[in-house]
């Protein structure tokens, strides 16, 4: 292999370097990003106009290129410290063309587990070879996973989830169908079976008849499902549930009327609209465009406030339902959070507070912001994995338990 004289020159690139960027993207693709031919190529192009000496210079004009949403910043960095690892005793231009040598003693970052599947992916030249050594293993391997892979996917938790895992989960959360108990309205209905006489069907039938005595017609009260509001924190310590709750907030958005969703880390933000996209790549990104506090502070207080103050008579009406989707760690101290907890639980029927941190058997409510906000909720319940959301979907089903 010849190397750059003068890095950055195009005539001079090296094929290893084309190799290498295409291996790390595809190490991308099967880490959840969506990386295109497209932006391959503008990644080869890109480098054609930096220093390939500079490291910061490599790694930023990859990353300009490859990343396109905030939440994907996290599975590329891991990937490029991974993959472009700087050996000992050799110019920094072949630190970012030697991903298979590394300084002894160096541990890499921890990666996620995304990336690390991502990683086990032989490199482009050795793709094509047959490996008799391990195929039994692997083949033996494979049969006695997959008996239970359903079931050890619903109680994996998400942050534990791979790609692919992530995929599958995505597909099933899309699926799901959630029933919410019909609550009564104040509107009626006929109804033979009634308990209510309806006087003025009652008046009609006897003028039609003309007959001395008059049929009696009943009425019952309509029920219709109430109204949902989701109140979804984004805050840095719900980043790695953040995008299955989207997700699950798109399916509810999309198969039932009256859902409202916003989302709050350091301000609050009204969500609903994007997620009626029926693409949920289309909603995500128009979401992410749309909020400016991702994994960011928390400040559950004034953003519930907020929503109190500007948003509760418009959408807490007829009975609504509120789930609040957070892990209760109030970077603001929770001097609001009292009361305006307190005003949410008395402006609708009912208040469900989901919490990843519920996924430990050994949760104590020690946090000063957990404490206020307990005495405030009928429903304390987690949301981590799959079977978490399959028990809210029946917990919805059902009415609330008097008293």
């Amino acid at each position: 292999m010849t190397w750059p004289r003068r890095p950055g020159v195009a005539g001079d690139r090296p094929g290893a370097l084309v190799a290498n960027i295409m291996h790390f993207a595809r190490i991308l693709r099967g880490a959840g990003l969506a990386i295109g031919t497209g932006q391959i190529i503008d990644a080869l192009r890109a480098v054609e106009r930096i220093d390939l000496a500079e490291r910061d210079q490599f790694y930023w004009a990859l990353h300009a290129v490859l990343v396109t949403d905030h939440r994907q910043h996290i599975p590329f960095d891991q990937a490029f410290r991974r993959f472009f690892r700087p050996p000992a005793g050799v110019d920094e231009i072949l630190a970012s063309l030697l991903p298979e040598v590394h300084r002894p003693g160096q541990t890499p970052p921890p990666a996620s587990r995304r990336v690390s599947d991502a990683m086990r992916g032989h490199p482009p030249e050795q793709r094509g070879r047959a490996r008799p050594d391990r195929a039994e293993h692997e083949i033996r391997f494979d049969a006695v996973m997959t008996y239970s892979a359903e079931e050890v996917l619903r109680s994996r938790d998400f942050a534990q989830m791979s790609a692919d895992e992530l995929g599958h989960a995505r597909a099933v959360i899309a699926r799901m169908k959630l029933t919410v108990a019909e609550v009564p309205t104040r509107r009626f209905r006929p109804d033979s079976r009634g308990r209510r006489v309806d006087l003025r069907a009652t008046l009609r039938a006897g003028l039609r008849t003309g007959e001395s005595s008059i049929p009696l017609r009943w009425r019952s009260p309509r029920t219709r499902p109430p109204p949902l509001v989701v109140l979804c924190d984004i805050s840095g310590s719900m980043e790695r549930y953040s995008q299955m709750l989207l997700c699950f907030l798109h399916t509810l958005t999309t198969a039932r009327e009256r859902v409202h969703s916003f989302v709050f880390g350091t301000r609050l933000t009204n969500i609903t609209r994007y997620l009626r996209w029926r693409d949920i790549d289309v909603a995500v990104r128009r979401v992410g465009r749309a909020v400016t506090d991702w994994s960011g502070g928390t400040r559950i207080g004034p953003c519930l406030d907020q929503f109190n103050r500007e948003w509760s008579r418009r959408v807490l009406g007829q009975g609504a339902i509120v789930l609040l989707i957070s892990d209760g760690l109030d970077r603001a101290g929770g001097a609001e959070l009292g009361p305006a907890m307190e005003r949410l639980h008395k402006s609708c029927r009912r208040l469900i507070w989901l919490n990843p941190l519920l996924r430990y058997d050994a949760f104590q409510p020690s946090a000063r912001g957990i404490r206020t906000m307990l005495p405030h909720v009928d429903e304390f319940r987690p949301v981590h994995n799959l079977a978490s959301l399959d028990q809210l979907a029946a917990a919805l089903g059902k009415p609330p338990a008097k008293g």
